[in-house]
């Protein structure tokens, strides 16, 4: 058996299969008899809507992402040489696909397939945008534009247009590129993107100077950006997201984008991307995990996830959970039935389903309500939308990837793929023709769904410039509001004066699309008007447009007609204000009686003024303790000099233990230590500090070697496995052994006092306490107790190595083997415990084995389950049991099917999950150990060690390297076909 399994499974990647003009790749041969070769394993939710099969092998396969052309031809990469290494298939030297798919005769159905371009340098390829006789690849590190000057399909010229700084092989990358009614170009890419450079190499700077990368001034992680067509004038619009797959923008200007959560933890999310706006992945000043522990803490994992209650978050739309979610568009068509105009379509690959969402406003912000669609949860799960966008006759396709899973790198089929087509009953595929020559014949392909043909239409129109202008003020005169902003983002560019019609509209989303079309410069007055619109959609929109300007009178009405309870306007007046919040808070509160008033405690938790730290510390000394948290957190987003003087001043009147707890939690440690009052202080706090791990938190953070009587007094006397083994560590990484050697040295020698050392201090596994454990078993002038005591405590994943390789060669005294075996009965290494096993007796049982079709027999869900808890449980949550060091599990089920899970049972490396992979970790003291790196901070690296939930931090000082593991912190483990049935049985059943 094994004892851990850490099920690291395929979340999101799309990118992996491939296809050889020989290939022999056959992971899951009963992948070639599925029978859904049409749309029946699919369900249909809708009986308005028809779904029909385009296309499908062998005309194509493993779709990433695709575009549909002015012709209504659909473009595909076709990904298959995706870490051929990893997942043990043949490489195409010819390279990846770019495909052309094309209804030759109107009837719904592809006929005619070609190849635009193949090569390597697009290897699994994640993103397509067909603008003309352009085509935008997007393939971390490169974002290519190739260009067909003759209009053969073939292109004549490939560019660079930028590049990511990394993302090679990976679906946290950079995503396709979308023309938006703007007339620039929109993309995102995900934490593993990291910034942006030119085709030669240096890094890119914003429209601000900022360099575009992991600067955490203010960057971090995922971001969404937008720039000129021809690759000028970046402008990072959002950060700070996870994976953010793709986005869309709808034609008043609005972003939306879907965003991946850490595996396992059902908090996937869609956003609103508000310009300017942190979205919370990571700790904004920090960079720390989600998982790190923090005042006010959100109340659930999925908002804890994306750090919900921080001044400076910009609020989830919606959290869908579990799944992983890819294409994403705004319909803005007439062909589908009513109820889906102008609505968010989402594709998620993890739970076999398309949906649209109906926007609705809600103050500043907006709810949505989900439409279900598509879904093949209950008949087929191979079926894995990788994207999905419109046509120009209206109708929606879907890209199908066509796998037993998805992400984590790996692949379980090359050779399938299809394309759907969703129509309102109408089978045909015709698509309009337009002649882009007249203005008449632009503006109606203005108003086509299609991004493509939109696109030859503003280009075609911009560059008539006023000989279009009077057909535009006809479309700008449409019942529809959706073609008056099409037509009001053109006549901006003619004459300014139509924004200010724009903003005079009746639509709220036609006022707030003018604020996005007024020009930065010279515009104040008019966006200080619009701050007094009565509409919170427009306001939230001048917010953004004035970031990163002076326009004092503008925030101050934005300010003044904030109600609390609003966090979308209270996220957008926080952007406005960014570089000017000293005045701007000034000016707000200057004859206000602020102290009583609940939206100006707001706006103070959300500023980042010089004397905020000053305002939150008065709002505390008249709130509860329950109320001051939120404020108490507020402080670590201030200036650590201002934060300490007030925090300190706190602390001087402080009658409360809590409050004096939370003071400590949040001084700066580095500056606060030199600080004589504080010091003074000190003492007479920590006296009064009752809990545990309180003292324990308040010992790590300021080192304070002076507390190692207490902190000994918890290791040897808790009764609590989790507080005395928390003091164990903080004692060694402050007194390194010497504990531990005092103790085995005393004299007289207490056994009973010495044994109880090694059980609490002994488990700390690091290198020089491992050392000293073998220095104590190894002499025989101890007692027989302490010397076993010494080889049990070596049960930690460094230190039960190197009790095995003295077991091998024979340097474990014979009277201790039995206690060498009770560590191995319960390694994390699987390995070792076999070779333990055969080299002592009860050999482990050979694999079995399997026969091709063996999946087809049904397992024993509840003797799975009993495995699941013995074993995997150790590394994995179901439903809030077990060990939050894998991904969680709780329903890993709807996502994968069989073949999937058995393959992360038998081929862990295969699929090691994004932010789950294993590090080599080698310490300054020569200590070396593995473990996942959670996230790192301006000086720590947060680290998860093996069979444990709780993060550890590592100062950078303390770290001499930390190297990526090839391979997953998951052992391959040989098991009986049964008990492979039993436990792939229970996990599917987790849904």
């Amino acid at each position: 058996m094994f004892k851990k399994l850490l099920l690291p499974f395929l979340y999101l990647s799309l990118l992996a299969c491939q296809k050889s003009e020989k290939s022999t790749f056959d992971r899951f041969p009963e992948g070639k008899n599925k029978k859904f070769i049409t749309v029946d394993g699919i369900q249909l939710k809708d009986p308005e809507l028809q779904l029909t099969l385009f296309a499908s092998e062998p005309d194509l396969f493993n779709p990433t992402n695709m575009d549909i052309d002015h012709k209504g031809r659909i473009w595909i990469c076709e990904a298959y040489n995706y870490r051929n290494d990893v997942n043990n298939v043949p490489y195409n030297k010819k390279g990846d696909k770019i495909l052309i798919l094309e209804d030759t005769n109107s009837d719904g159905k592809s006929d005619k397939t070609k190849v635009f371009y193949q090569g390597e340098d697009i290897n699994s390829a994640l993103g397509i945008t067909v603008l003309g006789n352009k085509t935008i690849v997007s393939c971390s590190p490169n974002v290519f534009v190739f260009t067909d000057e003759n209009g053969d399909d073939i292109p004549d010229k490939k560019e660079i247009l930028f590049k990511t700084v990394a993302g090679l092989q990976s679906d946290h990358g950079v995503h396709s590129c979308v023309f938006g009614p703007d007339g620039k170009l929109y993309f995102n890419f995900g934490n593993f993107g990291e910034g942006l450079l030119d085709k030669n190499n240096q890094p890119i700077k914003d429209i601000y100077g900022r360099v575009i990368g992991q600067t955490k001034a203010p960057f971090q992680d995922g971001m969404a950006l937008r720039c000129d067509v021809d690759g000028k004038n970046f402008e990072v619009l959002a950060w700070n997201f996870r994976n953010n797959y793709e986005l869309c923008i709808d034609s008043y200007g609005r972003i939306w984008q879907s965003d991946n959560d850490d595996d396992g933890k059902k908090a996937n999310r869609i956003n609103y991307v508000m310009p300017g706006g942190n979205y919370g992945y990571k700790d904004e000043m920090t960079g720390a995990d989600w998982r790190v522990n923090r005042t006010n803490l959100e109340d659930s994992v999925y908002n804890q996830h994306w750090h919900q209650n921080d001044p400076g978050v910009i609020p989830n739309l919606k959290v869908t959970g579990y799944g992983s979610p890819t294409g994403i568009f705004i319909y803005e068509g007439s062909l589908l039935p009513e109820k889906y105009r102008n609505t968010l379509f989402l594709a998620d690959a993890g739970t076999n389903d398309i949906s649209s969402y109906e926007r609705i406003n809600d103050g500043a912000g907006y709810t949505i309500k989900q439409n279900l669609i598509l879904d093949a949860t209950q008949k087929d799960m191979w079926f894995r939308p990788s994207d999905i966008c419109t046509a120009p006759d209206g109708s929606v396709f879907v890209a199908d990837w066509y796998d037993s899973g998805v992400g984590g790198h790996f692949i379980g089929d090359l050779e399938k793929g299809r394309i759907y087509r969703l129509s309102s009953n109408k089978p045909n595929y015709k698509i309009p023709t337009y002649d882009y020559k007249s203005a008449s014949s632009c503006i109606a392909a203005l108003e086509n769904p299609s991004n493509s043909v939109r696109y030859l239409a503003y280009t075609a129109l911009a560059k008539m410039g006023k000989d279009a202008e009077s057909e535009l003020v006809k479309l700008s005169k449409s019942d529809n509001p959706v073609f008056q902003a099409r037509a009001y983002w053109l006549l901006s560019k003619i004459d300014e004066k139509y924004v200010l019609e724009a903003s005079k509209n009746a639509n709220e989303q036609v006022r707030a699309a003018s604020v996005r079309m007024a020009k930065r410069e010279n515009n104040s007055t008019f966006l200080a008007s619009m701050a007094s619109n009565n509409s919170f959609q427009v306001k939230q929109a001048v917010g953004s447009a004035i970031y990163k300007t002076e326009n004092e009178q503008a925030w101050l009405n934005l300010a003044n007609s904030y109600k609390t309870g609003d966090k979308w306007f209270l996220e957008a007046i926080g952007i406005g204000a960014d570089g000017n919040w000293d005045n701007y808070l000034a000016a707000y509160l200057k004859d206000k009686n602020w102290r009583n008033d609940e939206a100006a405690k707001d706006i103070i938790w959300r500023s980042r003024a010089k004397n905020t730290p000053e305002y939150l510390a008065e709002i505390i000394r008249s709130s509860d303790l329950k109320d001051s948290y939120r404020y108490f957190r507020a402080f670590d987003f201030q200036e650590k000099n201002t934060k300490n003087k007030a925090l300190l001043s706190l602390l001087k009147n402080s009658k409360s233990e809590e409050i004096s707890l939370l003071i400590f939690k949040h001084f700066d440690a580095e500056s606060i230590v030199k600080d004589s009052e504080f010091n003074a202080i000190l003492p007479r706090v920590l006296e009064n500090i009752k809990n545990d791990v309180d003292f324990i938190d308040i010992v790590k953070k300021y080192g304070l070697q002076n507390q190692r009587t207490r902190l000994e007094n918890i290791v040897f006397e808790s009764s609590n496995p989790e507080v005395y083994e928390k003091a164990a560590l903080v004692l060694s990484q402050l007194f390194g052994v010497v504990p531990l050697k005092e103790a085995i040295t005393a004299k007289p020698l207490v056994e009973a006092k010495v044994i109880k050392a090694i059980q609490r201090i002994g488990l700390v596994d690091n290198e020089a306490i491992t050392k000293q454990l073998i220095l104590i078993f190894s002499n025989k002038k101890y007692p027989f107790k302490i010397r076993e005591a010494a080889v049990l405590a070596m049960e930690g994943y460094q230190s039960d190595v190197k009790l095995w390789n003295l077991v091998k060669i024979n340097k474990v005294p014979k009277e201790l083997i039995p206690a060498a075996k009770v560590v191995f009965t319960k390694t994390f290494h699987s390995d070792l415990k076999v070779q333990f096993e055969q080299k002592f007796g009860k050999p482990q049982e050979p694999q079995i084995a399997l026969k091709a079709n063996f999946l087809d027999k049904k397992g024993n869900a509840s003797k799975g389950k009993e495995l699941f808890g013995m074993y995997c449980a150790t590394c994995h949550v179901v439903n809030g049991n077990g060990m939050d060091f894998g991904p969680a599990l709780s329903q890993i089920g709807k996502k994968l099917t069989k073949e999937s899970l058995y393959n992360a049972i038998i081929n862990p490396s295969q699929g090691i999950s994004f932010g789950y992979e294993g590090y080599n970790i080698t310490l300054t003291d020569g200590s070396a150990f593995q473990g996942i790196i959670t996230s790192k901070t301006n000086d720590e690296y947060l680290v998860k060690l093996p069979g444990q939930s709780q993060i550890v931090a590592y100062k950078k000082s303390q770290v001499k390297s930390a190297t990526k593991m090839e391979t997953s912190l998951m052992p391959a483990f040989p098991l009986k076909e049964t008990e492979y049935l039993d436990l792939i049985g229970y996990l599917e059943g987790l849904k």
